[in-house]
This record gives C-alpha cells, sequence and structure tokens, in this order.
C-alpha cells in the first residue's frame, strides 16, 4: 500500500488496521506488517492510500 500527498494524518487509517501495520505522525506510513486486506482504503476519508 501506498498513501499520496492527501494524506492530512487523520489516523482513520490506523484505527481499522486489524494488524496495527500502520503509523501516523503527520502522514500515515505502512509498516512491514502490511499484508494488503485494504481496510484502510475503505476507511480513508481523502482517498490517500492506493493498493
Amino acid at each position: 500500500m501506498k498513501v499520496n500527498d492527501n494524506c492530512v494524518g487523520c489516523g482513520q487509517c490506523a484505527t481499522f488496521c486489524k494488524l496495527d501495520a500502520i503509523v501516523v505522525n503527520a502522514k500515515a506510513k505502512m509498516s512491514e506488517k502490511c499484508i494488503e486486506c485494504g481496510i484502510c482504503i475503505a476507511y480513508c476519508p481523502v482517498k490517500a492510500i492506493e493498493g
């Protein structure tokens, strides 16, 4: 998964990630735990995550 420049750092993606594979500072970042399930894409309000 990749995070594009639309990311506002809201943390919705991390809230719904069942593997805790997303770290949010100023912008979301996927860790090596990510299995690309796509749940984060569904919950991103600004469509900043691409599969």
